[in-house]
């Protein structure tokens, strides 16, 4: 590495294009959910790293279910998840995750959580049962994790894939060069090769990584990172906007045009990534059902 990368701040605020323009939350199904979360002292990637689709997906029913408490060992610029020394490890989470997908008719559930550098595991067994819990309550759910990168943690990654999740999920999030002020404390070769072994460990479970643009990368960058997703056999990837959280996290470089995203698609699948969701809004778990059902069959 040369030097520091350092992306200037915003003196004028940059307005957000048309299609990025979304209806503010609402609705019956939207306040019952809320209402449930709180309930059961839940936490929901949707409102922590306040996710745009919050008032569609809720309104649907639909959820990602955020474990290991609410605070993140973990600075990363780009994420507006609280900070901060977390509480002890809850080990009835999971059971209150499973009560509350059954409640909400969940068939397809979306699990992720903080980083805990201050677990041995990383958090690896809580996910493992919590993985459990919801196929006790739900019959047939089918359950994709989205899990931390461990700290390269062979063995907790073993403890996630042996509770044999439907899809597992890792997001490389952002281009090599940009790490040192967006992904603070993780480094893009150990989230690779994260995916590399999870293929090598269990080849029968899908893998699939996610995208953020807008924080200063290049088209190149871009395509060489699609280039190592493929190489380590991920078979669905998401591509969506950055959108700056608050005024704390790093700012928009610049917004990308739908027809970006779609070039970027097209990049993708020519070198056989098997689906790839890329547009301004797409987040990870966004249509995370559909994305699984793309790969379900043999290649």
């Amino acid at each position: 590495m040369t030097g520091l990368v350092q992306i200037e701040p915003q003196r004028i605020p940059v307005r957000k294009p048309d299609w990025l323009k979304v209806r503010l939350p609402g609705g019956e199904n939207y306040f019952e959910l809320k209402r449930l979360m709180r309930e059961l002292g839940l936490h929901t990637v949707c409102e922590s790293a306040r996710c745009p689709n919050i008032g569609e997906c809720w309104s649907h029913r639909t959820a990602t279910f955020m474990i290991l408490g609410n605070l993140c060992t973990r600075r990363c610029g780009f994420c507006s998840v609280p900070k901060g020394r977390p509480l002890p490890v809850d080990w009835d989470e999971p059971e209150r995750v499973a009560r509350a997908a059954a409640a909400m008719g969940v068939r397809y559930a979306v699990v992720t959580s903080v980083d805990r550098d201050d677990q041995e595991d990383g958090g690896a067994r809580l996910f493992a049962v919590t993985i459990q819990a919801l196929r006790r309550h739900i019959a047939g759910c089918k359950v994709e994790v989205l899990i931390p990168d461990f700290r390269g943690s062979d063995e907790a990654l073993q403890i996630v894939l042996a509770a044999r999740p439907d899809v597992l999920n890792h997001n490389v999030e952002t281009v090599p060069r940009l790490y040192p002020v967006a992904r603070r404390g993780s480094r893009y070769e150990r989230s690779l090769r994260l995916l590399e072994r999870a293929r090598e460990i269990a080849p029968a479970i899908p893998t699939k990584s996610g995208l953020m643009v807008g924080l200063g990368e290049t088209t190149v960058e871009l395509h060489d990172v699609l280039r190592d997703l493929a190489s380590a056999g991920v078979q669905i990837v998401t591509i969506g906007q950055y959108l700056r959280p608050s005024p704390d996290q790093l700012p928009v470089a610049r917004f990308y045009t739908p027809d970006e995203f779609a070039s970027l698609k097209r990049y993708g699948m020519e070198l056989g990534i098997r689906h790839i969701e890329s547009g301004p809004l797409v987040r990870s778990s966004y249509h995370a059902h559909e994305q699984a059902a793309a790969v379900s069959h043999p290649a």
